[in-house]
């Protein structure tokens, strides 16, 4: 950063505001850009560090400008928040970038690669159709439950019986009603057509990526993990360890101390809450159905509940997956663990 001239970038819709100082001259640079210009701006200018909030577009904003040949830092809104003085605008939200990316022992978000945002695009897609699929078979519960219709738990047992029980009804409810709730179930069945459609582009993309599929090999991690966890992560040097990439996930202890007393909480729940749910998850399959589980989960399964080994073993298993991301190994299941001597 010594040397470089540090700009402040505020992105948006169609105007950005740029805040920078020029260190030689103390000249302060505060101006507005339109959208279609900031490339072009930033094109005839020398190589800059450039400081963009992480919202809406800035990893495409951060891939655009570093494709120019400046050094780009991405950063959580939490690290701008506390330097924004006076009423909020564009000028201020500016600056406030400008001033955070300077402090010392900043954390930066990681660059997403295009197949990376292309990666979560899919999971988001998925996500939002199991959330309408789930609504709509609690829809069909609930509205069958109000004509005396009950169904055994699970979609299964749902659909191989809501046919009968529309027959059954059929003589007491309306037929608009009854054809309204058929094409309410060929809806869910769409919805699953589509899920599965698009499990079908993630693994097309889990066989083509080497990161992907090394750390598909950690027990407990799938389809789904695997591709989050890469395009989630996006730059693996954006942590300097395993430890380091758990916290940022929420999957360390939250800490409150005072007086020199440090109390240790549950986890911090911070970070991506879908990559979390998926370790966590899988981790519940390892630890109820490993056959011969090692000593430490042994151990662990004796002294605390079953719901903090899944989550100890949740955050294990993000340790390793960024392990073997920053080092480009491949998974060992009897790796052992050696801490670097001391100089």
């Amino acid at each position: 950063m010594a040397g470089q001239q540090v700009v402040g970038l505020d992105i948006a819709q169609k105007v950005f505001q740029l805040h920078s100082v020029d260190m030689e001259t103390g000249e302060i640079s505060n101006v507005q850009i339109k959208r279609a210009k900031v490339l072009e701006h930033f094109a005839n200018r020398r190589p800059s560090l450039i400081a963009i909030e992480a919202c809406g577009s800035g990893h495409y904003w951060a891939r655009a400008l570093r494709s120019l040949g400046h050094t780009v830092r991405l950063l959580h809104a939490k690290v701008v928040r506390p330097f924004v003085s006076g009423n909020k605008t564009d000028a201020t939200d500016a600056r406030a970038i400008w001033l955070a990316v300077q402090q010392p022992g900043v954390k930066f978000v990681g660059i997403k690669s295009v197949a990376q945002q292309a990666t979560l695009t899919l999971h988001r897609q998925r996500q939002a159709l199991m959330k309408m699929r789930i609504m709509q078979t609690n829809a069909l519960r609930g509205l069958l439950y109000e004509f005396g219709a009950t169904f055994a738990k699970g979609d299964k047992a749902l659909f191989s019986e809501i046919e009968s029980a529309l027959e059954a009804l059929a003589s007491t409810l309306p037929q608009v009603v009854v054809d309204s709730l058929r094409e309410q179930v060929m809806r869910v069945k769409a919805f699953e057509v589509d899920i599965l459609a698009i499990e079908g582009r993630l693994k097309l993309q889990l066989q083509q990526d080497p990161q992907m599929q090394r750390i598909a090999k950690i027990p407990g991690v799938g389809l789904l993990t695997a591709t989050a966890a890469i395009a989630t992560m996006g730059e693996a040097s954006a942590f300097k360890s395993g430890r380091e990439f758990c916290a940022w996930l929420g999957l360390v202890p939250s800490q409150s101390g005072t007086g020199g007393k440090v109390r240790l909480g549950s986890i911090s729940k911070r970070g991506d809450t879908y990559l979390r749910t998926l370790l966590v998850n899988g981790a519940r399959g390892v630890v109820h159905n490993v056959r011969q589980p090692s000593p430490w989960m042994a151990g662990l399964k004796v002294r605390r509940h079953s719901n903090v080994v899944c989550v100890a073993q949740a955050a294990k298993m993000a340790r390793t997956i960024w392990a073997l991301t920053a080092k480009a190994q491949e998974y060992e299941s009897n790796h052992v663990s050696v801490k670097p001597e001391m100089a």
